[in-house]
């Protein structure tokens, strides 16, 4: 029997009706359209699966739907203002070539907004910290802690 949910996904509004087994990441992907939500081990290992609910940082393979009912969920397509006004993060990667297929881009960057939010000067040892939690199978991760670095100083331009 299908549960109705109402919840915010990147400050919009949805009532859907879902079955009660929906994941999170399947409901955001193939209900909603968002597509920038990865999914990759389904085991909440990996990270490519990684979303804002209530401003923390979850593994939306590890979610049902309606446990997200009421509540706030932000995506990476959420992150900047439109393809020409990217997110300080997006930009950070963009510029210092922080990826290359980027399937797990988009949960490395979600993962990043609220660490970022309570560290914003990480040293190099703390953003590699983080990072072992996603997994990239395509770089050896120096360009993309030297594009968090350049997202953080970009954050901290932004806000000061």
């Amino acid at each position: 029997m299908n549960q109705t949910i109402e919840l915010f996904v990147n400050g919009i509004q949805y009532r859907r009706s879902v079955e009660p087994r929906l994941l999170l990441c399947d409901f955001l992907r193939y209900d909603l359209g968002l597509t920038g939500t990865h999914v990759g081990c389904e085991h909440g290992v990996c990270g490519a699966c990684t979303v804002l609910l209530d401003r923390e940082a979850v593994r939306s393979c590890l979610l049902f739907a309606v446990q997200t009912n009421g509540r706030e969920i932000a995506t990476v397509e959420g992150l900047g203002d439109g393809p020409q006004q990217m997110h300080a993060l997006q930009h950070g990667f963009w510029e210092m070539h922080g990826l290359q297929c980027g399937y797990c881009t988009p949960g490395i960057l979600m993962s990043l907004v609220p660490f970022l939010e309570e560290n914003p000067d990480p040293s190099e040892e703390e953003i590699r910290e983080l990072l072992s939690g996603n997994i990239c199978r395509c770089t050896g991760y120096q360009k993309i802690v030297e594009a968090v670095q350049l997202g953080a100083r970009l954050l901290w331009e932004e806000s000061n």
